[in-house]
């Protein structure tokens, strides 16, 4: 017998079921995702905005971009503005993503997500949110970051206009296309954890 032997088993509780999150939310957290390639939104002669890949899920999809800013002729107070501007939060100030869908309808990280308001039981969309990143570094002769984003619903019928503004890193407001055929392809590699 040791000290920890005689310890009384702990009451028996309730199994919880698992919360129901609305698509708009975030990924579904049963599924491995289709991927589609990325591409650049600006590539400047100092600056770069890249989509690294699409995580295709069947509700909608993740966008994973990165951001890098080499210098130039800038001085050493111009460089640590530029390194401090760099770790700003996506959206005011900071970079400013946003899609364009082919039906005219837009989306925006910068604005308020559905999980602001009360009802978020109507949310028709589209929805593009801010999720995180991987961060960021910087240096003397370079800063990078990284952030992820999450659009719903998954926008297949057409092509997507992806977009990108950073005006305190001196990106001009650019886009790339992001073939609605291959976001199709990719949803058609989604593969379920559990089969039931």
């Amino acid at each position: 017998m040791t000290f920890f032997d005689d310890l009384p088993e702990p009451p028996a509780r309730p199994r919880q079921p698992q919360p129901i999150r609305p698509g708009w939310f975030g990924p579904p957290s049963d599924e491995l995702p289709g991927i589609a390639p990325g591409g650049f939104v600006h590539r400047g002669a100092n600056s770069v905005v890249a989509l690294k890949l699409v995580e295709v899920y069947s509700t909608g999809c993740l966008l994973d971009l990165a951001w890098s800013i080499r210098r130039s002729d800038e001085s050493d107070q111009e460089w640590r503005d530029i390194q401090e501007n760099s770790f700003s939060r996506p959206g005011l100030p900071g970079i400013m993503i946003g899609v364009g869908l082919a039906d005219g309808r837009k989306a925006i990280a910068a604005h308020p997500t559905p999980s602001m308001f009360e009802d978020t039981d109507d949310v028709s969309g589209p929805v593009l949110t801010h999720r995180g990143g991987g961060g960021g570094s910087a240096g003397d002769e370079q800063v990078e970051g990284s952030a992820q984003y999450w659009l719903w619903p998954l926008p297949v019928e057409g092509d997507t206009t992806l977009v990108a503004k950073w005006d305190d890193l001196g990106v001009p407001e650019s886009s790339m296309t992001v073939s609605g055929e291959q976001l199709g392809n990719a949803l058609g590699h989604v593969r379920r954890y559990w089969s039931e």
